[in-house]
């Protein structure tokens, strides 16, 4: 039998809850869009012209490569890791000029801080050694991309965290456009219910630098929205709620626990037993 490779995140590791949630990733996203808007970096995510053109396309290639890297075996996971890492060398080689490190570092931050985030608001608290779980994955990301100065715990990424967020950020010409163009793309319906996610989701100087301080509406619909996906009608209300180009896309982010593909599983072999064409 072939030797089992080894894997970038256990299987029972909470950072495969999360990212194997689609909601939880939308979550992430939302948060990063905010994080994006805000980085004193983001006009080298301007420079290629992608990110203005396709904002939304953008985060999800973020999320996609994070996502790739979670559920791979160690060594797809690194080479891509190394991809990433590649990509961004052939942006700074065509603008002749370097990328800060603290860009880099503020990036995986934001996956840090909202994987967090995402999975307290929309399931529980999480442990003290969940958390520093979390921080381990994406310590293990920045270092194999060559990162320096990345805090060797997660008590260590709480103050570094925080100093992000007190000297990375401003509200540019950049972030304005942005806004604006997450409301071309998403229209003003999804729009609005962006931002009520952001309201409930980003850390309190960053709602105030993007003035979306206020009522947190979306907030009391939560334990609703619980209620409903266990009845499965999640997935209904994707359904009208996300732009058509995006459905297939989110909708592959949720990953099925070991409990719901034993099920699955067994529901398509009754289904292929009970079949017809296997009667005859």
């Amino acid at each position: 039998m072939p030797e089992e490779k080894a894997l970038f995140v256990a299987e029972d590791s909470i950072v495969r809850k999360v990212w194997g949630n689609a909601d939880m990733i939308l979550f992430i996203f939302a948060g990063s869009a905010a994080e994006f808007a805000l980085n004193k970096a983001v006009d080298w995510l301007y420079f290629t012209g992608k990110l203005p053109a396709d904002p939304l396309g953008r985060l999800f290639s973020t999320v996609a490569y994070a996502k790739m890297i979670v559920f791979s075996p160690a060594d797809m996971a690194n080479a891509s890791i190394d991809k990433i890492t590649a990509i961004h060398s052939g942006v700074e080689a065509a603008r002749q000029a370097k990328i800060p490190d603290w860009a880099y570092r503020d990036v995986l931050y934001m996956l840090i801080h909202y994987s967090i985030a995402s999975f307290e608001l929309l399931e529980r608290k999480m442990t003290a050694e969940e958390k520093a779980e979390v921080y381990d994955v994406f310590y293990r990301v920045g270092k194999r991309m060559g990162l320096v100065s990345l805090p060797d715990s997660y008590a260590g990424w709480l103050s570094s965290r925080q100093y992000h967020l007190e000297n990375d950020l401003v509200k540019s010409i950049h972030t304005i456009d942005l806004y604006r163009q997450y409301c071309r793309h998403l229209g003003n319906i999804r729009f609005s219910l962006l931002l009520g996610v952001q309201k409930m989701i980003l850390p309190g100087i960053v709602k105030k630098m993007l003035d979306i301080d206020g009522i947190e509406w979306l907030r009391p619909l939560i334990p609703l929205y619980r209620l409903l996906k266990k009845a499965g009608a999640d997935k209904l209300i994707k359904h009208i709620l996300l732009p058509k180009q995006y459905k297939q896309q989110v909708f592959a982010l949720d990953v099925p626990g070991k409990e719901e593909a034993s099920r699955k599983g067994a529901k398509e072999a009754t289904a292929q037993r009970d079949s017809p064409r296997d009667r005859y």
